[in-house]
């Protein structure tokens, strides 16, 4: 078992977490194992008990946290300002190195903490059932997305407004690089500990940013707020490349490694919709598909400002002013490797412009014919040969008149890679895709007889593509 005798999150010390105890659950039946992430972390070969053990009652791995830590933060949620968050049900259970990376093995639905401000510290199954499919689809189309490693059914009754209840509960555990959160900083910002935001920059840059180390002070914070932004610009050109809407993107959801997490009234979209939005609480649509860039960049200001408590000369507006260049880049770059194209023209700014090119045709026709996004990607992969699109269906689309600008757009590239376009995935005519109507399908028996037929041929259809969609 490949553990850290002494875990990271110690140096931190006491002010940024509170020691806390696992709910007792009534059940424990196992509804989800992440094998291949237990495997990256020299878990995998834990048996049926073990796993329960560590994973249900929350017995601390060997050699690592002893006890659970609820982790301390603030957030803005909605761009309001909370000084009254923190893990109210979750904690951090255990940390894990693994092939040079420092991994969190973080829980959801746990039980109660300091911070649960009079909620229950509960899971519902749906939510976790939910929460896995998002992870396992985004990874799917290679987003850089925490994984959701445990599922057990906990045998409580929930209440909840925003599902029919009473609801069966869940406990999830969830793999990611890291747990530190925007709102981690913004705490610290609020009660003005200087010298705690300096511990906690330096934790970050040792443990997830280890190349900017050469740096110190001002310029340290400099460096480690531009990587923060490189990294969520990625994140965020492949959300919108996946047609996904978070629907939360509080700075308490924000992980300064970058990666995608803490799934909750997220949607896919159906078609190419800027103002589509996920959640049915967000009526302005402030975290609407096309306001996902710039709900970034306002968390990335606040990441800045925080820093600025401790480091008064941080240019944040220098630092960040390169965020949209790398963003766009990104969208660039994932959009060919979704269509598996390669452009030809050595020139960076023709390649560039070039690439410009094709993702404005490419939302043009979306939205003019108001195609279905997964579908569209998956039809015009590898340039969207004749066969393929004659057997689509959406292929009555693409003999419109519409369709000829975007046609000669995609002839202007080359395929990257033959052996991808083979791929059998591609060799049939439908797209995997995860719209709120199927969700509720595959939900649907699991609630009413507690088959799981449909959410494991789901499972098999996502994890069927792997590796496609990565470079």
């Amino acid at each position: 078992m490949s553990v850290t005798q002494t875990p990271p999150i110690y140096e931190l010390g006491p002010d940024f977490y509170d020691e806390v105890q696992a709910a007792a659950f009534p059940q424990g039946i196992l509804r989800y194992r992440n094998q291949q992430a237990a495997r990256i972390l020299g878990l995998d070969q834990l048996d049926d008990v073990q796993w329960k053990k560590h994973f249900w009652s929350f017995d601390a791995l060997p050699d690592n946290i002893k006890k659970p830590l609820a982790l301390r933060y603030h957030g803005h949620q909605f761009q309001v300002y909370n000084p009254q968050l923190g893990d109210g049900r979750g904690f951090l259970f255990a940390q894990v190195f693994a092939g040079n990376k420092l991994y969190d093995l973080g829980t959801k639905g746990s039980g109660q903490t300091p911070y649960s401000r009079n909620g229950d510290g509960r899971l519902t199954l749906k939510g976790a059932f939910r929460e896995i499919l998002a992870t396992e689809l985004l990874e799917s189309y290679g987003v850089n997305t925490s994984k959701t490693f445990s599922v057990f059914e906990t045998g409580e009754s929930l209440d909840r407004q925003d599902e029919p209840s009473p609801t069966r509960s869940g406990v999830l555990v969830r793999m990611s690089h890291s747990h530190i959160r925007i709102g981690t900083f913004q705490r610290l910002a609020y009660l003005q500990q200087k010298d705690n935001i300096s511990k906690l920059l330096h934790y970050c840059v040792r443990h997830y940013y280890p190349d900017l180390q050469s740096h110190a002070g001002a310029e340290l914070a400099a460096a480690f707020l531009k990587a923060v932004s490189h990294a969520l610009a990625e994140t965020c050109a492949s959300w919108m490349m996946a047609g996904f809407v978070h629907g939360v993107l509080n700075t308490d959801n924000m992980n300064i490694t970058g990666e995608s997490f803490d799934y909750g009234p997220y949607r896919f979209l159906p078609h190419y919709d800027p103002s589509f939005t996920a959640a049915y609480f967000d009526q302005s649509g402030l975290y609407c598909y096309g306001r996902q860039p710039a709900s970034v960049l306002w968390s990335l200001y606040q990441l800045g400002s925080s820093l600025r408590v401790a480091y008064p000369e941080l240019p944040i507006e220098d630092v960040l002013e390169d965020y949209a260049d790398v963003f766009n880049f990104h969208v660039h770059q994932r959009l060919l490797r979704r269509l598996n194209l390669k452009n030809p023209l050595l020139d960076p700014q023709g390649a560039a412009e070039l690439n410009s090119e094709l993702v404005a045709n490419l939302f043009q026709f979306m939205d003019q014919e108001k195609a279905l996004f997964e579908q569209t990607l998956f039809d015009l992969h590898s340039g969207g040969s004749e066969e393929r699109l004659a057997r689509s269906p959406l292929k009555n689309l693409y003999k419109k008149e519409s369709f000829k600008n975007l046609r000669a757009m995609l002839e202007a590239f080359e395929t990257e890679s033959i052996e991808k376009e083979q791929h059998p995935y591609f060799l049939g005519s439908q797209a995997c895709s995860l719209l709120i109507d199927e969700l509720e399908s595959i939900w649907q028996p699991i609630a009413e007889s507690d088959d799981w037929t449909a959410f494991t041929k789901k499972l098999q259809d996502i994890r069927s593509f792997r590796g496609v969609y990565e470079p």
